[in-house]
């Protein structure tokens, strides 16, 4: 499969994308280059194989989130924006 220079112009008009015509015709080399390379994706034999997320094992390294109470209310709400009295005051974005 191969795309055309009107199918790239089609897709950046549909990504709200202006190319110049030197682009396009970058964009049309890099973006047929994906599709070959998916075609050759497409020719493995998957049977049997458990889809994954990564193709390496991953486990989260970040430390178990613990609840706290913070002792200092009035160094965490000096660094607020605006507030009223001991609380963060934030815009409304809900409406009624």
């Amino acid at each position: 499969m191969s795309l055309s220079l009107d199918e790239v112009r089609k897709v950046a008009h549909l990504a709200r994308i202006q190319l110049t015509p030197e682009e396009e015709e970058k964009f049309a080399g890099q973006l047929n280059s994906i599709l070959d390379y998916v075609e050759q994706l497409r020719e493995l034999d998957v049977e049997g194989v458990e889809p994954t997320t990564r193709a390496i094992d991953v486990s989260n390294v970040m430390r178990e989130d613990v609840r706290e109470v913070y002792g200092d209310r009035e160094a965490i709400l000096s660094g607020a924006p605006d507030r009223d009295e001991s609380f963060f005051k934030v815009p409304k974005i809900l409406s009624e």
